[in-house]
């Protein structure tokens, strides 16, 4: 009998659906198919994104978060990214060792993710396992980033809610507020807030939404300018209000602060199905997702078309100097075009 189903995913299988989640990252014959199948039973998942700096104690927060859905009995499936074995290629999985305290709840699913060399801190597999999770009845998937700083701005294609974790004593107080993360953030937590400094670094990051929040009421907010209006003319209106970023503390380790995160989690996600945000979130990050794989399919199409040796002999007339990049993507077209009419 097969491992793995449609059936055994629907009904929350985890070796089947581990397995699946194995073929999707190891580009199995029969991954699509699969996905495929269980494509019309995805869309119900809260995606809650967790990102910051690698020493902000993101998985010790995912690991409170995901007790503390628990214990509202809620299902947790957590897709921690980590970074790629130079020997390997494969996860080292740190994250999964720190949250072995789950390990034996059967409402929870944790899997270990390889970056494999994504600069965006999600690998491509990464939104394919959340379908699957996603049909298997998860209500809430936490996905936590590699963490490398500023380069986790790829988790907005990816997550409703974005949570950017910071902790005092990094340094600069500027390095908190650099482009990108100040944009990303639906939620931003302070955690390891017992340190010096921490009531600097939130007063920091509340000065620097409170200029994003000008009295023009134009805010920058996920890399778009987004107008508030002052006064709603109807209390109808309200919930069309921009989403104001809150600033919250946590000692994960310790539990203190977890329960405010989650509840404004879950207000964060009442925002956006009132103000049909969510809707525009979808839209946008299946557009993405349609288009990338456009291009990998094109891409895999018109090198496969290429006459033997055209690419290589096609490099090394780039790395000569005899050829520009740009004429010789004209020329990798032409060659597809003669080839094509043969």
């Amino acid at each position: 009998m097969s491992l793995i189903s449609t059936e055994k995913i629907l009904s929350g299988n985890k070796r089947a659906i581990a397995r699946l989640i194995t073929y999707v990252e190891n580009n199995h014959p029969h991954a699509q198919s699969f996905l495929d199948s269980l494509y019309p039973h995805t869309g119900q998942a809260h995606l809650v994104g967790i990102t910051g700096s690698p020493v902000t104690g993101k998985s010790s927060l995912v690991n409170k978060l995901a007790k503390a859905y628990r214990d509202q009995d809620k299902s947790v499936a957590i897709i921690a990214v980590d970074p790629t074995s130079p020997f390997s290629g494969g996860a080292i999985l740190g994250d999964r060792i720190r949250m072995r305290e789950l390990a034996g709840d059967p409402g929870i699913f944790i899997r270990s993710m390889a970056s494999r060399g994504s600069l965006g801190g999600l690998s491509k597999a990464v939104d394919d396992a959340i379908k699957v999770l996603d049909a298997a009845g998860f209500e809430v998937i936490l996905i936590e980033t590699v963490g490398a700083g500023q380069s986790e701005v790829e988790i907005v294609k990816t997550a409703h809610t974005v949570i950017v974790v910071e902790v005092p004593g990094l340094g600069d107080d500027v390095q908190a507020i650099k482009a990108g993360i100040l944009e990303i953030a639906d939620i931003f937590v302070v955690n390891k807030a017992d340190r010096p400094g921490a009531e600097k670094t939130v007063s920091t990051l509340r000065t620097m939404l409170e200029l994003g929040h000008a009295s023009t009421h134009h805010v920058l907010h996920h890399g778009q300018l987004m107008t508030v209006e002052e006064t709603p003319s109807h209390p109808d209106e309200e919930n069309k209000k921009m989403w104001e970023i809150p600033v919250l503390k946590t000692m994960a380790l310790k539990e203190e602060g977890i329960d405010p995160v989650v509840t404004t989690i879950d207000r964060h996600l009442d925002y956006l199905k009132n103000s049909g945000e969510l809707m525009d979130r979808n839209r946008t990050r299946l557009i993405d997702e349609l288009e990338t794989a456009l291009q990998l399919e094109l891409m895999d199409r018109l090198l496969g078309q290429l006459p033997p040796n055209h690419l290589s002999e096609t490099i090394t007339k780039l790395v000569d100097r005899n050829l520009s990049p740009y004429a010789a993507v004209q020329a990798i077209l032409k060659s597809r075009e003669v080839g094509s009419r043969e």
